[in-house]
């Protein structure tokens, strides 16, 4: 059987009370109590209940991480680095799947079930609603990989998918291309609508440069794959391919060599987000890093300081993405 408070409290010759106050952060007890308390937890090899503690302290330190692109292998990376940082700030992360969700108020409910105390919306591609669906249901919420906004109605943290967009087209021009394309994840993500605006944007100051965009169904290695197989089974493909997402990127690679086509040499290739599988020797993906680590980290920072004050004012935070030169385009002229 479970061994028990009052295990601990018998064999350390102390109330119940004393056992429950030392497991309890913050609470006072003297240093001898302490240690007469920790020495019977040890011997009977007792563990404190944190479920059973979160009734009477009203915080089950549970923090939901919630997002929809399970099949994109860079979640890997981020749900590792969000479930480690979690833990270190002494917070339990909830990993909750909503693919294929199309509303917000069964996903409330589910966490409101769960008592979690914040929740952190890991996506760029589930629509705000969620999160303001959260954040109206008095859960203090983290928008991670969001949509910008100049006035969020939560906060939101991620890169300039605009900026980004301009400069995949600058390093397209800078080589040389005449005949680019943008080939970019679902086409209502807001990740794949800014990036698209970039591109177009720098590609307007270019009048000699061809363009062209299309979209994958998700953002996924088979979406890469059956969208860029369907490029090129009409023989009148562009010379370079800025995909929306890495692992578009990986399937493109594979459909092109499917074709009988090099890269770069026929074709060129550059991704976006600088995921570990992009830097492998038989991929050596050019892309555009998306700094994870800098963006995962301020999001836990926010949602630790919303729970000592929930009365923080949403911001938006923009972090700057930079070019990474591998081999999948050919080089600066």
């Amino acid at each position: 059987m479970a061994v028990t408070l009052d295990d601990v409290a018998k064999r350390a010759g102390v109330s119940r009370s004393a056992v429950s106050r030392t497991f309890t952060p913050g609470a006072s007890v003297s240093a001898v109590m302490r240690t007469k308390v920790e020495n019977a937890a040890n011997d009977l090899g007792y563990s404190p209940n944190f479920l059973a503690r979160s009734l009477t302290t009203r915080s089950t330190k549970l923090i939901g991480l919630v997002s929809n692109n399970f099949h994109n292998p860079i979640f890997l990376e981020v749900f590792d680095q969000f479930t480690r940082g979690l833990q270190d700030r002494g917070l339990r992360p909830l990993l909750v799947n909503l693919t294929n969700e199309r509303e917000a108020t069964a996903s409330v409910r589910m966490l409101r079930q769960y008592s979690v105390d914040a929740v952190i919306v890991a996506s760029s591609t589930l629509p705000p609603e969620f999160s303001k669906a959260f954040r109206d249901a008095g859960l203090p919420v983290v928008n991670s990989f969001g949509r910008y906004e100049a006035m969020p109605e939560v906060h939101v943290l991620g890169i300039d998918d605009f900026a980004c967009g301009r400069l995949a087209a600058c390093e397209l021009v800078a080589r040389g291309y005449k005949k680019v394309a943008f080939m970019g994840g679902p086409k209502d993500a807001t990740s794949t609508q800014y990036r698209l605006k970039g591109f177009e944007k720098e590609l307007q100051l270019h009048s000699d440069v061809e363009w062209s965009h299309s979209f994958a169904q998700a953002y996924s290695y088979k979406a890469g794959r059956t969208e860029m197989a369907r490029i090129l089974q009409y023989g009148r493909h562009a010379e370079a391919y800025f995909c929306g997402d890495d692992v578009l990127s990986v399937g493109a690679l594979t459909a092109i060599a499917d074709k009988g086509l090099a890269v770069p040499e026929d074709v060129g290739v550059i991704g976006v987000n600088d995921m570990e599988m992009a830097g492998w020797h038989n991929i050596n993906l050019t892309t555009i890093h998306q700094p994870f680590a800098e963006i995962i980290q301020s999001s836990i920072n926010l949602i630790v300081g919303m729970l000592a004050d929930p009365n923080q004012a949403p911001e938006a935070s923009l972090f700057p993405c930079t070019f990474v030169e591998r081999g999948t385009l050919r080089p600066r002229l």
